[in-house]
């Protein structure tokens, strides 16, 4: 779920700890009380290897989720009983639990290219039972077969449990091995890239999904660098490669071009693609579409797809933006953005 790259903060009896140079490489992000704070949990163990069997208390845990712009996206899908709904990226369940407690007598489809989070939303709603179906997935290459929805909400990107758990290897808060999967079952990972692909197609990704000035300085530095294996070996290689001003201040230099590799390890822009392609032929006549992105390259997607589809009509003519009071309580949600359109039942 929700996305876009966030990282973390320490406190400052930890960094006095450290001297400059060590620093460098770990610079604590303020970023990160925009998306993690939240969601840390006093006194969690970690998880010891993202593919061993755990508890569904430590899965329970370790998936702490806040569900963003949850009262707009449940009034904007309009939400009624006895309607089938798909969630496309269902991560903790929290935008799951709301669709099926808005009316009695819905079902509900949950899908997520993530292993654990389909366990956790399992747990998590095992009280509606047979109102429930699951499927492990990326929401680019589900297949509806003859069911059509009345509602589909996807919340885009990694989600902040996801990056919590540092064996992922999605942040370099702690040091792990260069991972990113969002679905342990695929083979490319972030390791492969940084290790194997050439200087041009690293500073291209660099550029391309991470918008970074210096993509090819960064390149360069990580091909005189390699072997890279963890993560924090890739952030003091890319420390090193930026100038110097930029390597003090409050948002750590490595942010987009961790933001630009799970992009690419988990093809996250080419699956949005596909999804939005889809998707309006899996709803119903007057069925409602809902998508929360967090960063402007996938929200310039939804923007543009929506419009262009001759099947959806978009009922949002500005994103919906969390309110003050959501955005105080849950730092994670300032990012989002929520758009909404509706299958219209004949093509206009």
């Amino acid at each position: 779920m929700g996305g876009r790259s966030r990282w973390e903060w320490r406190t400052a009896s930890a960094v006095r700890g450290q001297s400059r140079t060590d620093r460098s490489g770990t610079v604590e992000l303020c970023l990160n009380v925009y998306f993690c704070f939240v969601h840390l949990i006093i006194g969690r163990s970690r998880l010891p290897n993202t593919e061993k069997s755990v508890g569904n208390e430590r899965l329970t845990e370790e998936f702490v989720h806040i569900p963003v712009l949850s009262e707009e996206a449940i009034a904007g899908l309009a939400v009624r009983a006895g309607g089938h709904y798909l969630d496309a990226t269902v991560g903790g369940a929290g935008h799951a639990r709301l669709i099926l407690e808005a009316a009695p007598d819905l079902c509900l489809t949950a899908i997520d290219r993530d292993e654990l989070a389909i366990r956790v939303a399992r747990e998590r709603l095992a009280s509606f039972g047979e109102r429930v179906t699951f499927w492990q997935g990326n929401f680019a290459q589900y297949e509806p077969g003859e069911q059509q929805f009345d509602g589909i909400i996807a919340d885009l990107g990694v989600s902040s449990a996801q990056l919590d758990l540092s064996e992922r290897g999605f942040s370099f808060r702690e040091e792990a091995r260069l991972d990113m999967r969002m679905d342990a079952r695929q083979s490319l990972t972030a390791e492969e890239i940084v290790n194997h692909w050439d200087e041009t197609e690293l500073a291209d990704i660099f550029y391309k999904y991470g918008e970074e000035r210096f993509s090819r300085r960064i390149a360069r530095q990580i091909g005189r660098s390699r072997p890279l294996r963890t993560t924090t070996e890739l952030a003091e290689a890319i420390a090193r490669s930026v100038p110097g001003r930029y390597r003090h201040g409050r948002i750590h230099p490595a942010t987009r071009v961790f933001q630009a590799l799970r992009i690419a390890v988990n093809q996250e822009l080419a699956s949005l693609e596909t999804f939005l392609a889809r998707v309006a032929d899996w709803l119903k006549p007057e069925g409602r579409l809902a998508v929360i992105s967090f960063h402007s390259l996938e929200d310039r997607i939804v923007k543009h797809r929506l419009r262009e589809s001759p099947q959806l009509r978009v009922l949002t003519k500005k994103p919906i933006r969390p309110s003050e009071q959501e955005s105080q309580n849950n730092p994670r949600s300032r990012s989002a953005k929520l758009r909404i359109a509706e299958r219209v039942t004949a093509i206009e």
